[in-house]
């Protein structure tokens, strides 16, 4: 594709779903009821209806791309410790004792 497509990061850490999604949740509760009550006072359902969608597509517009306050928390990974071939690492692990006795049935 484009080189400059790469460069945009595409990712968010889970706090900033949370925030994210807090504020999907937020806009579109607090659109829904100012839409109920405006198209309750005017007495049109439709006005109900594109307040609501409006909020939904700025809900969307604020929480779909992922904006730099949705990355301010990034994963802290371990750094990459030793090479280990799985027959190596069979060989190191200890054998599990079965602990358990046997119980008889009467």
């Amino acid at each position: 594709m484009l080189p400059f497509l790469d460069s945009i990061s595409t990712h968010m850490d889970y706090k900033g779903q949370k925030l994210a999604e807090q504020i999907f949740q937020g806009i579109v509760l607090v659109s829904a009821v100012i839409g109920f009550i405006y198209g309750f006072i005017t007495e049109q359902f439709g006005w109900t209806v594109y307040i609501v969608l409006a909020g939904f597509a700025v809900s969307c517009l604020l929480t779909l791309p992922p904006w730099p306050m949705y990355r301010r928390n990034p994963l802290k990974w371990q750094s990459v410790q030793s090479e280990i071939s799985a027959p190596e690492m069979i060989l190191k692990e200890k054998p599990v004792e079965n602990t358990k006795k046997s119980k008889k049935h009467k």
